[in-house]
């Protein structure tokens, strides 16, 4: 079995910094989105959206392959019926079996995964 493992720290008012539309359509597909959109606070947006895309970055360094050769919209993280976050399966992700987890503060988001090829 080969693992590998990507984490990202994103501080939270670098993407607020950041925070327009386009920059948003950007990072989150098109079911983040959505529920990106139906969240009224303004702080839970913002750390929604800075989790999205430290859980991307994270996955991209486990995949080493950075944004070059894939966009962030290209995939999605959900969360299950207990809150637990899960990327949905792609084709670029139907290789592996993946974990990821994502924490925030006010401040920062970060987020951890690890990637098995599957074999």
């Amino acid at each position: 079995m080969s693992y590998e493992i990507g984490i990202d720290l994103v501080e939270i008012k670098r993407i607020e910094e950041k925070l327009t539309d386009k920059f948003v359509e950007r990072i989150l597909s098109l079911s983040e989105l959505n529920f990106y959109q139906s969240i009224s606070d303004k702080t839970r947006r913002l750390t929604y959206l800075a989790g999205r895309f430290a859980s991307k970055e994270a996955l991209f360094k486990a995949l080493k392959k950075g944004d070059k050769t894939a966009n962030y919209s290209d995939f999605t993280v959900l969360n299950d019926e207990f809150g637990a976050p899960y990327f949905v399966k792609n084709d670029v992700l139907k290789a592996y079996h993946i974990k990821v987890s994502i924490s925030h503060t006010a401040n920062y988001a970060t987020a951890i995964v690890m990637i098995e090829k599957i074999e």
